[in-house]
């Protein structure tokens, strides 16, 4: 794996949601994350639980009727990947450690599930999408979704292929050329799902595994 070391490190400005969402398996790639709007949802469940899947069960019907509202203006905006933060007691930086650690000692974690809003959506179109959402498709924890901007800033990423219990060694790496760029963790750890694990088999998921970083 290609390492950065280069004084001062350099981040890339990503073209658009598309090119920030992109990275290599052997390479970490640096970069920095706009201001950009999200739905979200927060909970505690353990991924793969019920409460989690609720969460989902509640973000996608949302998204997809704000994406095919806009369809009918004549505006392509497709629906983003699923993303995940993840922390441990307070927001903040997970170390190797406890992501090694078995599922049943993952309880104290928390998450907050999201998917970004499309540029071109504006506060009343997202209304609109929650409403008529909750009106046909009932999603179980519409209550607890609100929609918010969020500024990442500069962070590492790297592209994890192969099933989610295989993820430390992934984020062992990630970690590793964070510190030999000279640079820290802050935030938390995030995930992007580009594959669906419903329809991929399990060594080729791509699982998007970012950092937030800073010197």
């Amino acid at each position: 794996m290609a390492v950065m070391t280069s004084t001062p490190v350099e981040f890339e400005r990503a073209v658009d949601y598309r090119h920030e969402i992109t990275a290599r398996a052997d390479r970490v790639r640096l970069l920095h994350v706009p201001l950009r709007r999200y739905l979200m949802i927060e909970g505690n469940a353990l991924p793969g639980s019920q409460g989690f899947g609720a969460a989902i069960g509640t973000l996608y019907p949302v998204a997809y009727t704000l994406h095919f509202a806009l369809k009918r203006r004549g505006i392509e905006a497709p629906v983003g990947a699923l993303e995940g933060l993840y922390w441990v007691d307070q927001e903040g930086p997970i170390t190797t450690a406890a992501f090694r650690a078995s599922p049943d000692a993952r309880n104290p974690w928390s998450w907050r599930l999201m998917l970004p809003v499309p540029d071109a959506a504006n506060d009343e179109d997202i209304r609109a999408a929650v409403h008529d959402a909750t009106a046909k498709r009932h999603p179980p924890l519409i209550e607890q979704l609100r929609c918010d901007a969020w500024e990442e800033g500069p962070v590492a990423q790297l592209m994890h292929i192969g099933p989610y219990e295989a993820e430390p060694d992934t984020l062992e790496r990630l970690q590793q050329a964070i510190a030999e760029a000279g640079l820290r963790l802050r935030g938390c750890h995030h995930e992007i799902y580009i594959s669906d694990p419903n329809h991929t088999r399990p060594e080729r998921i791509k699982t998007l595994l970012r950092q937030p970083v800073e010197p």
